[in-house]
């Protein structure tokens, strides 16, 4: 039985349909398994180049010396010779989301109930 992205591959389709960098870039979490591709993202295909994105530098040391049987698999899931070589890239450093400073501090409320009130549920919230 033949794997399905082997058939779309020899398909005469529209370029819009499934073009290599699409193909290239969904096959990639086949051919390198499912624990790397948590740690990496297929972002392109440049001039048969597999540009993939890893979160650091060791991770792009370890990729680099697997190079060539992630190349040999990615060939078996397409069926083809579209990614001649692949490339690793840290990825960039994401900021972790920032907690926005609150526009009216507990001193600037004028009612003492409800200041009160307010500086009871910071502390619930911060607790």
């Amino acid at each position: 039985m033949e794997k399905a992205s082997r058939l779309i591959g020899k398909l005469k389709l529209s370029p819009g349909v499934a073009d290599p960098e699409t193909r290239a870039r969904a096959a990639w979490a086949v051919a390198a398994g499912k624990k790397t591709a948590e740690h990496t993202r297929a972002t392109g295909l440049v001039r048969g180049s597999l540009v993939v994105e890893v979160e650091d530098v060791v991770w792009q040391r370890q990729l680099n010396t697997l190079r060539h049987f992630l190349l040999r698999n990615l060939r078996e899931v397409l069926g083809d010779q579209t990614v001649t070589d692949i490339d690793f890239r840290p990825m960039p450093r994401r900021m972790a989301p920032q907690r926005a400073a609150t526009a009216r501090p507990a001193e600037g409320i004028q009612d003492p109930v409800l200041g009160l009130l307010y500086q009871e549920s910071k502390k619930r919230e911060l607790a």
